[in-house]
């Protein structure tokens, strides 16, 4: 499976693909607007991996103390303000979706 791919099952379908990984599920769970599932999965998560997820959902709910706290725990660099959240949530995707 592909980040597009992903990001396509959240838009189109009511459950994440069978199989996948509670990182990739949580990532669905974001795209698909299911914002609080995806925190909640997140945070069960261990470290770097969940937090890195974690940064990311609070930088798309707009608490960058939040995030930046997040972010240091996952060990990753705050993106450059030029870095949309699309663009990161791919990134994201992409790296756990690798992993698979």
């Amino acid at each position: 499976m592909t980040a597009e791919e992903l990001d396509q099952s959240a838009q189109n379908d009511e459950t994440p693909p069978p199989g996948i990984s509670d990182e990739v599920r949580s990532l669905w769970l974001s795209r698909a607007g299911r914002w609080h599932e995806s925190h909640d999965l997140c945070t069960t998560i261990p470290d770097p991996d969940g937090a890195w997820i974690h940064a990311h959902l609070h930088r798309e709910e707009g608490d960058l103390s939040n995030a930046r706290y997040w972010y240091n725990r996952a060990r990753r660099s705050e993106p450059a303000s030029s870095v949309t959240l699309d663009d990161e949530w791919r990134e994201i995707a992409q790296h756990f979706l690798a992993r698979c």
